[in-house]
């Protein structure tokens, strides 16, 4: 990172971010053309748990090259300036790189659907081995993970 002062190196800090986070980029290659899409996400043990349908330009993607990026970003805000080159942002963000799988197993859908359904709710839900099979899940285990912020 170019600009060590701003670089989270503090593991507790970085999960901060991820659990103050409401949405996860998910950023793919096909045939070298970058796609992003913004995903609801559920996070625990550097594992990110995405879920999407069982058919489509992800799952595509995915099966030809697994190599992914993912972004979390809880909060930023302009901070303006006197001068146009003196304005800044205010931001707090995390970068991973990994690997995304399908998960295939009904028990393992439905261990990775609860802790999507943890990021944003504190209940408790039930999932039906026939609800888990209409839905595709991608587990994405990060290899490497940063964070930055600024203005914090």
């Amino acid at each position: 990172m170019r600009r060590k002062e701003k670089e989270i190196t503090d593991k507790d800090e970085i999960e901060k971010i991820i659990a103050d986070s409401t949405v996860c980029h998910l950023g793919l290659s096909d045939n070298n053309t970058p796609y992003i899409v913004p995903m609801s996400f559920g996070y625990r043990y550097s594992t990110v748990f995405l879920h999407c349908a069982q058919m489509g330009r992800k799952i595509d993607i995915i099966n030809k090259n697994n190599d992914v990026c993912v972004e979390f970003v809880p909060e930023s805000k302009i901070q303006k300036g006197q001068e146009a080159c003196s304005w800044t942002m205010k931001y707090r963000s995390v970068i991973g790189f990994g690997k995304a799988y399908l998960i295939g197993n009904s028990s393992d859908k439905i261990e990775a659907l609860n802790v999507i359904m943890s990021q944003y709710s504190d209940d408790s839900f039930t999932f039906t081995d026939k609800s888990a099979s209409k839905t595709s899940v991608i587990k994405i285990i990060l290899k490497e993970i940063t964070g930055k912020k600024s203005g914090f």
